[in-house]
């Protein structure tokens, strides 16, 4: 089961275009200012305009982004405190210790570019050999079991796929038993972000499939292979993936759970692909017991036996060399990489530039030895009194939705009983693990990236496979401490706040009730309501899959996210492409869900302070109008059309602007705030609302 993100900005945080020297002063964090709102512009028409637009045009995006936000001086900050650390910790400090050691020969491995650029493919080199050694299709399991070892994805699906070459394979909690870990097999295979890039059949997705099959070709080339030979090993390439792509579930169907969750033997899951030799690939990655296997999509692989079946040898080789290149074309020579970002960011996302060396090391030491790394980050940016704020906060926003539930006309009182209970259980996790990471197995060299990155893999690969069998660990998080995001886990019924988002704009030590609970104060409350949306209400209190609602109350609450769903549904002609509320219900749920009780539990705040909503302050404006604008604040920003365009059609989340819009257009509370009357855009006469 995947976990629900919030996503502050769109796949990755926009991130700063000047590059800082780890020894200059830190940039200016970004705070809430009363100033900001255009007051020549109509609240009540679009407040995404009237609280941004003087923001964002004087903010365009650099050259080196696909978007950019008001929390982009937030991760210029984070990423400048983790690059002060590792320049500390270079090779060439003589007093460091292990943990030390390893994240700063981590940094300096990637760091080195002229070592690499002299490399060229060879770190590659016998992975290609083995491919092409291949005398049968029986040997494709032994360069999977590599390359799910030796490039991240393969233990973690996202909302369309496992980022992986054939599926991706981990352990998981079962969805029924959520107290123990179980193998888990999933859908994956294509390089690109989703289904629909190779199925749909508009003019701008036959572009970006020819490309990508352009790309391709030139990644063979760079390979060494004649351009005729890449030419006609790109169409291979595309016609497998388009076959894998067919097959997978799509990514409504896929937010689930009960569609994912399809038990199967060894004995069935071989006779869904019996091509695939799955013995041997257990067997060589040391896969303990399983008491069955969760098969993601028992569809996909039965299409992957088509293709198996269908595709000759030398084709599946084709493949397998690509998904070598495509794995590690960030971790090579400056050719590849940059011919990797002419696809990936520049295609797909619409950047123009590559960004600086430094940042994109910076990401890469955080995402592989993160909690070693985020240990000198809690140090220096989250000290206790934020931990203790951001839980009184929490406690006030849990206390809020128990009061909504018990108000609400339309659940009956044993659902509304259940509920509580599911909200009583929840677990609170603020900054950081109680205990931390162990990567003393992972070996790193100062001159050897791409075989750190493989023994970086290999552990959390093989981490996550050594949990089967085993009780489920409640202590473990899914983001490292400087993350600027939070999640939900429904199996574990957890909310999750690393400290890099317990910082300016979202929480802020400097600022009133108002302006924090009106930006982080609905972080909480939408991370919270996904423990009731339409995916997380499936699951009871201990994270099983289990149906808890009577009938009537499922048929209630379908009603009133069928009313999210559509009212999310829409044309976006400037990208070619339509929003699909399906997609994003779970997400819109929590954030219209996340703002009322926010609010609700600000009002207790003030009351208890024996302050009022309404009472105007030294800059003009009412908490409850602070409230608004710094909850539209955190949403400040743009994105680049393609951007836009591939969050459509593979993400869960809306685009800023309607996670602004629509949720304001769906409060009472807002159209109070700013005198909205009622049928004006801004004020929906048919609102929404489920929580």
């Amino acid at each position: 089961m995947r976990r629900t993100a919030l996503l502050i900005t769109i796949f990755a945080l926009a991130l700063a275009a000047a590059a800082q020297s780890g020894s200059d002063p830190l940039p200016t964090l970004n705070h809430f200012d009363p100033n900001q709102p255009d007051k020549s512009a109509d609240p009540c028409t679009d407040f995404f305009e009237y609280a941004c637009r003087k923001w964002t045009s004087v903010n365009p995006i650099p050259a080196d982004q696909a978007t950019w936000s008001t929390a982009s001086p937030l991760q210029i900050w984070n990423e400048s405190v983790l690059r002060q650390t590792l320049e500390k910790n270079s090779p060439s400090n003589p007093n460091r210790n292990a943990v030390e050691q390893k994240i700063g020969d981590y940094y300096a491995a990637c760091m080195d570019l002229e070592n690499r650029d002299a490399s060229g493919i060879k770190p590659i080199a016998a992975g290609l050999a083995q491919t092409a050694a291949l005398k049968s299709k029986a040997g494709i399991v032994d360069v999977i079991v590599r390359l799910h070892s030796s490039y991240p994805g393969a233990w973690q699906g996202d909302n369309n796929q496992s980022n992986a070459p054939l599926f991706g394979f981990s352990g998981g909690q079962d969805l029924d038993d959520a107290s123990l870990v179980v193998a888990q097999v999933d859908q994956g295979g294509p390089a690109l972000p989703g289904r629909d890039f190779y199925l749909k059949d508009d003019q701008r997705s036959k572009d970006i499939r020819a490309k990508y099959q352009e790309h391709v070709k030139k990644m063979f080339v760079l390979a060494g292979e004649p351009e005729q030979q890449a030419t006609a090993d790109a169409g291979v390439v595309l016609a497998i993936e388009t076959d894998l792509a067919r097959a997978q579930m799509d990514n409504v169907k896929r937010r689930d759970p009960k569609n994912l969750n399809n038990k199967m033997s060894l004995a069935q899951l071989r006779a869904l692909t019996p091509s695939f030799d799955w013995p041997r690939y257990f067997k060589a990655l040391n896969t303990p017991a399983t008491k069955h296997y969760l098969v993601s999509s028992p569809d996909y692989f039965r299409g992957l036996e088509t293709a198996l079946r269908t595709h000759p040898l030398d084709h599946w080789k084709t493949y397998l060399r690509w998904h070598e290149l495509h794995g590690a074309a960030p971790y090579l020579s400056k050719p590849i990489i940059d011919e990797n970002f002419d696809m990936f960011a520049r295609t797909l996302f619409g950047s123009q530039k590559l960004q600086p060396q430094w940042r994109r090391c910076v990401r890469v030491v955080d995402r592989d030895l993160g909690e070693a790394l985020g240990q000198a980050y809690v140090d220096r940016a989250f000290p206790p009194e934020s931990k203790q704020r951001m839980l009184r906060m929490v406690k006030g926003i849990e206390d809020a939705l128990g009061r909504d539930i018990q108000e609400i006309d339309w659940m009956t009182p044993g659902t509304k009983q259940r509920a509580q209970e599911k909200l009583k259980a929840i677990e609170e996790k603020i900054g950081y693990p109680n205990r931390w990471r162990d990567y003393s197995s992972v070996k790193v060299v100062p001159k050897n990236y791409p075989a750190n990155v493989a023994q970086a893999t290999a552990f959390e690969f093989h981490r996550n496979i050594n949990k089967i069998g085993k009780p489920v660990d409640r202590s473990e998080w899914q983001m490292t401490p400087p993350t600027i995001n939070a999640y939900y886990d429904p199996q574990l019924n957890t909310i999750n706040f690393p400290a890099g988002i317990l910082q300016p704009p979202f929480f802020d030590a400097d600022r009133d009730e108002a302006v924090n609970y009106g930006a982080i104060g609905v972080v909480i409350g939408h991370e919270i309501t996904h423990g009731f949306d339409d995916q997380g209400r499936k699951f009871d209190a201990k994270g099983n899959l289990q149906d808890w609602w009577t009938e009537k109350d499922a048929a209630e609450y379908e009603k009133r996210g069928k009313c999210i769903a559509d009212q999310y549904t829409e044309d976006v002609p400037e990208l070619g492409v339509k929003t699909n509320g399906l997609l994003t219900q779970g997400e819109d749920t929590a954030d219209n869900g996340g703002l009322r009780i926010a609010f609700m539990a600000l009002t207790e705040a003030l009351k208890q302070d024996g302050k009022g909503l309404d009472d105007k302050g030294a800059d003009g404006w009412t908490p409850r109008q602070r409230f608004f604008l710094s909850y539209a604040n955190q949403w400040c920003g743009t994105l680049r059309p393609q951007v836009m365009r591939t969050v459509v059609l593979t993400n869960p989340h809306s685009l800023n602007k309607y996670r602004v819009n629509n949720v304001i257009s769906n409060s009472e509370d807002f159209a109070k705030a700013f005198s909205c009357k009622a049928g004006q855009p801004m004020a929906r006469q048919n609102a929404c609302r489920v929580w």
